[in-house]
């Protein structure tokens, strides 16, 4: 197999998480709305902004079964000098009275029921008797009500036309009783992201073959599967592809015809072999190199005096976001815009490439899906840090990690098997540790930021 990278493997800078998810989630726009039945919205995120169609509710409305009175009529009432009111009709669910409220008189009334005109309050059934005189039926009211006493007015939960959802809110059971409620029978959501993956590297075999010297089953594609599905998106599994450039760049612009993001995993760090770090190696040669902008990294706490590299474009208007991340594991992931959609460059090791997808990835399947660029970032909380970790790099370090609370104080309890290469741990992780950069870990008991896992 004909050797891919020759010295120039080595000339990548590195920059910042934080920068790559920036150049990632500012490359990228809200996608498309779709239309789709009110059943099927629950975990979707909202298109655009839907507003009441009606006060709500539309009438005055009884709060509990009882009796619907004038409240002036009840005034004095009390278990041992009960009031009496005639009854003159009986309300239930959906229907409405055909006459009103007379003084001394009071209508049966069932929950939910409109509140009849004349009528300013509502008595529970508990705090009444019936009685009767001759053909006339009675109620004895045992207590008094006010004004307004289980009646809820027009329009005290919502007024035509306020909001009832804005674009992108994630929809919940609660939405979806609401919508229906307002006659959204078809809710405008954005579309659910095509992701393609491209599995890269002929030491890969597909799940049901038998292992062979050598050679490993492709775990990758199938835990991208779960984890594009459980961001919202639609996977697109893409055969396995063989470290040849050509091949590769055209299986990537086929599938950016069809997918929102395509990703790749393995071939990005500096093997001979290494066949997505010679494609984004070609974008910066075809643009004349990198070129610095006037952020120093020895600012940021890297090490060494060189300069933050921007974004690169080729003449063909691809644009290389960078090729390298200050960060481990995974610090050879790269990213570009080619053909307008994004391309992410995951690592072959499991670990890394989970971890890649749930820094870049998901974030930006979450852009795409109309959430704003800030709120799609990991979500990150702080715990206690259960025992120390020692840590070879100066980039910032991402570790595996069980999280439990005890005695009111979250804890992070750092797992086994955290190498890039071992997948031991990804079952039981429930977050990330961010250990920062420096040569140093961190001790038992120190409080640290932990991004939390879906």
């Amino acid at each position: 197999m004909e050797q891919l990278q020759g010295e120039g493997r080595f000339n990548r800078r590195a920059i910042l998480v934080a920068e790559a998810q920036r150049r990632i989630l500012e490359g990228l726009e809200a996608g498309k709305v779709e239309v789709v039945p009110l059943a099927q919205a629950r975990g979707r995120l909202l298109g655009k902004r839907l507003t009441a169609t009606c006060d709500w509710p539309p009438f005055v409305r009884s709060g509990l079964d009882g009796y619907a009175v004038r409240s002036i009529d009840t005034v004095g009432a009390a278990p041992d000098a009960p009031v009496t009111l005639e009854v003159i009709g009986h309300i239930a669910a959906g229907e409405v009275a055909n006459e009103a409220i007379r003084p001394g008189t009071a209508m049966r009334i069932m929950t939910g029921a409109a509140v009849p005109e004349g009528a300013d309050a509502v008595i529970m059934l508990e705090q009444t008797q019936e009685a009767s005189e001759g053909e006339h039926h009675l109620v004895k009211l045992k207590r008094d009500a006010g004004a307004g006493q289980n009646a809820t007015p027009i329009g005290v939960e919502y007024k035509a036309g306020s909001v009832v959802a804005e674009a992108g809110t994630v929809l919940r059971s609660g939405h979806i009783a609401l919508l229906a409620t307002f006659g959204y029978a078809e809710v405008p959501v954005y579309a659910k992201p095509k992701v393609a993956i491209l599995p890269t590297g002929l030491e890969l075999l597909p799940v049901h073959a038998p292992l062979r010297p050598g050679q490993i089953r492709d775990s990758n594609s199938g835990m991208l599967v779960a984890l594009i599905e459980e961001a919202g998106g639609i996977p697109l599994l893409h055969p396995r592809l063989c470290d040849d450039p050509q091949m590769v760049m055209q299986a990537i612009t086929e599938a950016s015809e069809e997918a929102d993001i395509i990703l790749t995993t393995g071939g990005v760090s500096v093997g001979d072999y290494d066949v997505m770090a010679a494609i984004m190696r070609d974008i910066r040669a075809r643009s004349g190199g990198y070129k610095a902008d006037e952020a120093n990294l020895s600012r940021t706490g890297q090490a060494g005096n060189e300069q933050e590299p921007t974004q690169i474009t080729d003449r063909e208007g691809n644009v290389l976001l960078f090729d390298k991340v200050a960060m481990r594991p995974g610090s050879p992931t790269s990213a570009a815009l080619m053909n307008g959609k994004l391309l992410l460059a995951l690592s072959g090791n499991p670990a890394a490439c989970f971890v890649g997808f749930e820094l870049f990835g998901r974030p930006a399947m979450k852009r795409l899906q109309g959430t704003e660029r800030i709120a799609s970032l990991p979500r990150q909380t702080t715990a206690r840090l259960k025992s120390g970790f020692d840590k070879g790099s100066p980039h910032e370090r991402f570790v595996r990690t069980r999280l439990y609370v005890e005695e009111a104080q979250q804890f992070a309890d750092p797992l086994a098997f955290n190498k890039s290469s071992m997948m031991a741990s990804l079952p039981e992780s429930d977050g990330l540790i961010r250990i920062p950069a420096g040569p140093c870990g961190a001790e038992a008991g120190a409080l640290v930021d932990v991004i939390v896992l879906n």
